[in-house]
């Protein structure tokens, strides 16, 4: 028979509109607390706190909302960060010795004026300062220079507040020195025998000292010399202390200072702790933290005419967290920040987003999250600078992570702000080796509401990083969540899997447990991994908010790796490396246990906490890849991969991108194809359950349709069980009785290469996705095509196809491994709407692979649209974190603190849009102003920055 060869249609300029109107690539914000800060400073007039890290970035903050963000163009550390106050500008200093400055400006339209008024923030000059990186690199905007043995390099810079053009400038060997800039002479010497000076009221400065003191000195007028200071004290004497890293001295109406500092503990007893002090008359309060201190400020009036600063808040940056003290309220509590909550307070485990949240869930959670001290602060947020133009949200969408600790937190991710909304702890319901009581509500058993102790100095727990947890296999693994009927199921390391309801009071009880056994007391395997978690036997308080039903652990209690939920079934499916179970757990049974297991798995009975590995086994598959890599190079020829669509090269990191989208030129051939090796039966761990899915569909004959349970291993074999739900209404019409549910095996599954299976999905008549539970019955969503043929789409790592239902014969395939020559490593459905039209929408299927690149396909033709580059291929644990929604956005973590959001649809993005106040004091740059500031740097570096502001001026 002869073959032929037809050449693929070239583009169709019609589709390639559409797919203008569907698709664009765009990240658009980061969430979370910035990886590594280096440096804090804040601009009073303008409200704004800006965030220097060691990776290079830029953040500036103002009210919830609002937020900028920047990146130097070298990789290099952000080691002192200064606003010029009221102009919108910033300079940033590197460790590699380069000053830079930045500026909020307008977003310019067709050449000139501002797009709505909507600013960013750009970087205008740069400057290379003198010396070598490291050696004589600047501690402050001025490099470090010698005048002479006697006085050694300068270490503070200080400009008076109340009197611009006074200055001291600090030596490294004690003498402090008052500078006049107007007529460029020191007007006063002070012998202080330490580094740091600070000016505080009526013409006095304060300095800290080597011993853990400070002291108080006064300008006396007629005498340009001071040896002797007004006061000294030691906080915490007369033991031997730390030295003050910086002290800050602010003036209050009552007459009593408020004396802010870090460090000065007992260098014996407390010398590892990592403080901030506050001391108002008899008030003290020593704050402790779990992080490295980085910098603190004040918010207080500035404003020449008042005579006191009344200082309302201090604000603290750690190396993992910001804290925010209300220096207003009796105790001085702290105050939940709306933005930059530490996403690491314990390690993230996993994700996933819920959409559209009905408004009573939401309620609710706000309610339950009230209580706990996490939402909605006792005071409006310190830090207000700027406007966020941003429309309200049309919906409230949520981010649930699982944690290291057993704990799922709910973020607010509807705008740009990441806001915490819920914390839910699992470890309560569990006997673990640090309890502290039997009571969750004990306020004992909480950092943040520790009461201060009998003891000196005294210390208070403050901040909520944690990275220890009390028992790893608390972990959280999986998460999934019914927002109709508020129901959750959370998924631990350990086997555990629980069952949640929502309720809006404290409730005493007892919790049910239920075990399955996924060996059925299988001969020959041995496990060889962690116990399992032991359920409290008492009744148990839990809080208000989402509260255990009924705890189901599977045996062997290894992690679990899949789970899924349908509460209108009142079903819960859940996999492990062992196989997969079926719980009902509305009658407390289970359904079905199913051993996946091949008899080579002995990995999988050591668990992840085990050390012990099979040596023979690795080095057989590691022999196995080398062998299988040699064939494969020696029969593919060296041939670039032709892809059907563009790719674009994007950026790894910035504030926000928008790319429009490029199509190849010219008719496109059928591309060339890798050769892939079918996997071995034997390999290890191929029992791993990857996918769990639930359907209402054809899977017995063509006639009856009825709820089933789909699941994807590890090996690439699928499993199909067709249930008999007591209750749930079948295809003929008829409803079942009571009784118990029936699971029956109505088919399965073996890919040709044993791939792993990322995914499973089933379509219906018309090619779309089945609505979720409750949303057909409650209105919420058309409701499937019951009347034609339904598919089920099933994506492995290697390619993507899609079967015919009830007979499984194949109708569509795309081997993207063979074309592209990358792996699959998530899989989700989304639909995307049109810019141009808004009741057309197409449903899509994004693929993200192992080189972080994203491809869309038509569904369920499996058709390639757009391809996109969004993570780099070596960032594996962002590629493992990325979740998609189901409007075409996704997040990914770029830091063990951050997400970067991004957007594949050119209709449904979440951006800045931000706005400055207009009273900016910005005055206009002279002409040849670079040249005059690299001239005052290079003659005249003693006058630093301030200097540069005046020449600015």
């Amino acid at each position: 028979m002869m073959k032929f060869r037809f050449r693929r249609q070239g583009n169709d300029p019609q589709r390639d509109k559409i797919k203008q109107e569907l698709f664009a690539f765009n990240k658009t914000v980061e969430h979370g607390f910035p990886h590594q800060p280096s440096a804090l400073n804040f601009d009073p007039q303008l409200q704004l706190m800006a965030i220097g890290s060691k990776s290079g970035a830029v953040k500036i903050y103002g009210a919830p909302g609002v937020e900028f963000t920047g990146l130097h163009k070298d990789t290099a550390a952000v080691t002192q960060i200064h606003f010029l106050q009221g102009q919108g500008r910033l300079l940033s200093l590197l460790d590699d010795n380069t000053l830079h400055m930045w500026e909020l400006g307008g977003a310019s339209q067709d050449g000139g004026g501002a797009k709505r008024g909507v600013v960013y923030l750009e970087e205008r000059h740069a400057y290379s300062l003198p010396g070598r990186p490291g050696l004589e690199s600047c501690r402050y905007i001025h490099y470090t220079h010698t005048c002479g043995k006697s006085l050694g390099p300068v270490e503070s810079l200080q400009e008076h507040p109340q009197l611009p053009g006074k200055i001291l400038i600090g030596y490294s060997r004690g003498l402090v020195v008052l500078w006049d800039l107007s007529s460029r002479n020191a007007e006063h010497l002070f012998l202080v025998l330490s580094l740091n000076a600070i000016w505080c009221p009526f013409y006095c400065l304060i300095n800290s000292h080597s011993d853990g003191g400070y002291s108080v000195w006064a300008v006396a007028s007629g005498n340009p010399y001071t040896h002797q200071p007004v006061s000294s004290t030691i906080p915490y004497g007369p033991f031997p202390c730390k030295a003050i890293n910086k002290i800050l001295w602010r003036t209050t109406r009552s007459g009593c200072p408020v004396v802010v500092y870090s460090g000065g503990m007992p260098r014996a007893s407390y010398g590892d702790r990592h403080c901030v002090s506050i001391q108002q008359d008899k008030q003290h309060v020593t704050l402790d933290f779990t992080s490295r201190v980085i910098d603190f400020f004040t918010v207080h009036t500035t404003d020449p005419e008042h005579e006191y600063d009344d200082p309302s808040a201090l604000v603290v940056l750690l190396e993992e967290e910001l804290v925010v003290i209300d220096l207003l309220t009796p105790g001085w509590p702290s105050i939940p920040p709306p933005y930059l909550a530490p996403l690491h307070s314990s390690a993230i485990t996993t994700s996933c987003h819920i959409d559209r949240v009905p408004a009573k869930l939401w309620d609710r959670l706000a309610i339950a999250g009230k209580s706990q001290g996490t939402h909605s602060p006792h005071r409006s947020w310190p830090i207000c600078g700027g406007k966020n133009l941003a429309p309200p949200p049309k919906q409230q969408d949520l981010l649930l992570t699982g944690h290291e600790d057993g704990t799922v937190r709910f973020w607010d991710v509807s705008g740009v702000a990441l806001t915490p909304v819920y914390k839910l702890s699992t470890a309560h319901v569990f006997h673990t080796d640090c309890d502290l009581n039997d009571d969750p509500l004990d306020p004992r058993n909480d950092p943040d509401t520790q009461q201060e102790e009998e003891e000196w100095p005294p210390f208070r727990k403050v901040g909520c990083f944690d990275p220890y947890s009390d028992d790893p296999r608390l972990g959280i693994q999986k998460i999934s969540l019914c927002k109709y009927s508020c129901r959750l199921v959370v998924a631990g390391t350990a086997g555990q899997v629980i069952v949640l309801g929502l309720s809006d009071e404290r409730s005493d009880h007892m919790i049910d447990v239920s075990t399955v056994d996924l060996l059925q007391d299988l001969e020959g395997f041995t496990w060889k991994g962690h116990d399992r978690l032991e359920a409290r036997a008492n009744p148990t308080p839990f809080p208000p908010g989402f509260q255990p039903l009924v705890l189901v652990q599977a045996l062997p209690p290894a992690s679990v790796t899949a789970v899924t939920l349908h509460a209108e079934w009142n079903m819960v499916a859940f996999g492990t490396s062992h196989g997969f179970g079926l719980f009902d757990y509305h009658r407390r049974s289970v359904v079905l246990a199913r051993c996946t297991l091949h008899p080579n798995d002995s990995l999988a009975m050591e668990g992840p906490l085990s050390r012990v590995k099979s040596l023979k086994k690795s080095l057989r598959q590691s022999f196995r890849r080398i062998r299988k890599s040699r064939v494969s190079g020696k029969k593919r020829p060296l041939t670039t991969p032709t892809s059907k669509v563009p790719l674009l090269h994007l950026p790894t990191r910035y504030h926000y991108y928008t790319y429009q989208q490029v199509h190849a030129e010219g008719p496109e051939v059928a591309p060339v194809q890798r050769r892939i090796e079918p996997r071995s039966a034997d390999d290890s761990l191929s029992g791993v359950v990857r996918c769990l899915c639930f359907a209402d569909t054809y899977l017995r004959d063509g006639t009856h349709h009825g709820p089933t349970l789909w699941a994807g291993t590890n090996s690439g074999s699928v499993y199909a069980y067709a249930l008999e739900v007591p209750g749930v209404c079948v295809g003929s019409g008829r409803v079942l009785g009571e009784g118990s549910v029936e699971a029956v095996l109505g088919k399965e599954i073996q890919l040709m290469h044993r791939a792993p299976v990322v995914s499973i999905a089933v379509l219906d008549g018309r090619g779309k996705p089945l609505p979720e539970p409750y949303q057909a019955s409650l209105d919420l969503a058309t409701a499937p095509d019951m009347s034609n043929t339904h598919s089920v789409l099933i994506a492995s790592e290697e390619q993507l196809k899609v079967f015919s239902l009830p007979k499984v014969s194949a109708k569509t395939k795309f081997k993207l491994t063979a074309h592209e020559g990358c792996r699959v490593r998530r899989v989700a459905m989304v639909t995307m709407y049109s810019t141009a039209q808004e009741d057309y929408c197409e449903n899509t299927l994004v693929c993200l692979t192992n080189l972080g690149d994203l491809h869309l396909f038509t569904v369920p033709a499996l058709r390639p649209q757009v391809r996109y580059e969004c993570i780099r291929k070596e960032d594996i644990s962002g590629i493992a974190s990325c979740v998609f929604t189901k409007s075409g956005q996704g997040f990914y973590l770029i830091s063990p603190s951050e997400y970067e959001r991004f957007s594949m649809s050119a209709k449904v993005t979440t951006e800045p849009l931000l706005m400055t106040p207009p009273h900016l004091s910005r005055p206009t740059e002279p002409t040849g102003a670079r040249l005059k500031v690299r001239r005052t740097l290079l003659i005249g570096p003693q006058l630093g920055v301030l200097h540069l502001k005046t020449l600015l001026n």
